[in-house]
């Protein structure tokens, strides 16, 4: 019996002060291209989400509402949740920081980091940022006029009892970490910032308590403080996974193969996350993904602005989700914002490349191929038994298109693995079926259009699968057309690797509405 190789993933825990915003849905879709593609791969995957709920500023939010802290988180887990669903995120579990079993499993890891050494009682007076949670150096405070650079609101002197954790301890090892392994932190440009940083600046012990807070997780050797928010927070990628009591499947997940966060949360992911695994005896994660920003830009100005729910100019993915569809929101942000990189999105763009690669191209395609068939050859197309298809251009390869778009999605490049599979496929198929006109020839010789047909059914083949990650109910609905031989549940990317012949009765399944194809993607201009 084969053992699959194990797989986990986690993307950001998020604040749940108000609804996700479409900056958010950029990393949930990121993470869930890779956790599809890995399943597809035969990976035993595991995939979590969550939202950070011990924070200063969602007890304030729920105040202002006038709601118990508890029942505010609860019904704002409903209402992200109710956005991933939307959007087909494949989450295995959805943690909220908040309840029981996280705090007490939390307390356990604290306690051991305690056990250890590596936490002193101190105190702490600094320039602290309620919309981080963090307090900042005197640096950072001179260099931006007293505000904070990523939520511009004035920093606020504050001081305080507070027990420390340890980090200067780790600095040796985590700078030789991140040299030794280069795969630690992607991209490459983010691992040359955590190293600079540390070169420059290195690492001070870090506050990891507040005092006087009722709302949050008490610490288990002083109940007096609570735990400071990302020493909770982090540790959702261990407690969602059995730490503190299930050692089997924690074993089984544990270290975690990929994080993804926002880059302008790489440092706590990079420099205080590994210090605290390895006070607790723990192993590191593999890989910390850093993306991009998604900026809004403006359609008459065109100036770009960040997608920020503190900046107060957020675009809710609902509103996308439900005047477009949830796999043309999946497939535009996928393919024009560069995962790894910041994106730019504007509705005018969006509409833009909904219409020419979705509408015009991808459905344009697959509406012909079952209109056709059905219409005027009775929906089979016969003749082609045990016919290797022809490419639709003499320098198609299957095989070399199918490593780059591999290699692209393992390197989380899938704007460009996208690129790849319109550029070198559906165009060049679009402009196929174009130039042969199929509908026009099978009036006069329905066997040489058949064989036309079956040349783009095997490019349509091929691209529902490469597109499975992304787009997977339009992936399905293509792939199930037509009656392939493999379970579209079991196809992988070495199915998209040739040209395949298919049997005599090759014949339309799709699902009708009325005797006709239900447009994939409706234009919407």
């Amino acid at each position: 019996m084969t053992t699959k190789p194990k797989w986990f993933q986690t993307t950001a825990i998020d604040y749940p002060n108000s609804r996700p915003h479409i900056g958010t849905a950029f990393e949930k879709l990121g993470a869930d291209v890779q956790a599809r593609y890995r399943r597809m791969e035969g990976y035993d995957v595991f995939f979590l989400m969550g939202n950070d709920e011990n924070t200063l500023k969602v007890a304030d939010r729920a105040k202002e509402l006038g709601q118990e802290p508890q029942a505010y988180c609860d019904d704002m887990a409903r209402q992200f949740r109710e956005v991933w669903d939307a959007l087909d995120i494949s989450y295995d579990i959805f943690i909220q920081t908040s309840h029981e079993r996280h705090k007490e499993c939390c307390r356990k890891f604290i306690q051991k980091v305690y056990d250890n050494g590596y936490i002193y009682k101190g105190s702490y007076e600094g320039w602290f940022c309620p919309g981080c949670e963090e307090f900042k150096s005197d640096k950072v405070h001179a260099e931006n006029a007293g505000q904070c650079p990523n939520h511009k609101r004035p920093l606020v002197r504050r001081s305080e009892p507070c027990y420390y954790f340890k980090l200067s301890a780790f600095q040796d090892r985590l700078l030789a970490h991140l040299k030794e392994n280069p795969d630690f932190v992607q991209p490459e440009s983010r691992r040359n910032e955590m190293i600079g940083f540390i070169e420059a600046e290195g690492l001070q012990d870090l506050n990891i308590s507040r005092a006087g807070e009722q709302w949050g997780i008490k610490l288990p050797f002083d109940p007096e403080f609570t735990i400071y928010v990302w020493f909770d927070a982090l540790l959702t990628y261990i407690t969602g996974i059995g730490f503190g009591d299930d050692e089997a499947t924690f074993r089984k997940h544990w270290p975690c193969d990929t994080h993804f966060i926002g880059k302008d949360i790489t440092r706590f992911h990079t420099h205080i996350w590994p210090a605290m695994l390895w006070a607790a005896g723990e192993e590191a994660p593999k890989r910390v993904f850093s993306h991009g920003f998604v900026y809004r830009r403006d359609e008459k100005t065109g100036e770009k602005v960040k997608e920020s729910k503190t900046l107060g100019n957020v675009t809710d993915p609902m509103d996308l989700i439900t005047k477009f569809s949830a796999e043309g929101f999946r497939y535009y942000f996928m393919r024009e914002c560069p995962f790894p990189s910041d994106g730019d999105f504007s509705f005018g763009r969006f509409a833009e490349v909904y219409d020419t690669d979705l509408a015009n191209t991808l459905g344009n395609l697959n509406s012909r191929l079952i209109t056709i068939p059905l219409k005027s050859l009775n929906g089979v197309l016969s003749g082609s038994a045990n016919r290797k298809p022809d490419a639709v251009t003499p320098e198609f390869d299957a095989a070399k298109l199918v490593a780059e778009v591999r290699t692209r999605v393992e390197a989380c490049e899938y704007n460009q693995a996208l690129q790849a599979i319109m550029t070198q496929l559906l165009y060049p198929t679009n402009k196929y079926i174009g130039d042969k006109e199929p509908w026009k020839v099978v009036k006069t010789d329905a066997n040489a259009a058949s064989l036309i047909l079956h040349n783009v059914v095997e490019s349509l083949r091929i691209a529902s699968i490469l597109l499975k990650p992304f787009i997977p109910r339009s992936a399905e609905a293509i792939y199930k057309s037509f009656n392939f031989a493999k379970p579209w549940d079991e196809v992988t990317y070495a199915d998209a690797a040739e040209l395949s012949a298919q049997p005599d009765d090759l014949r339309v399944t799709a699902e009708l509405v009325d005797g006709k194809v239900k447009p994939l993607f409706p234009r919407i201009a």
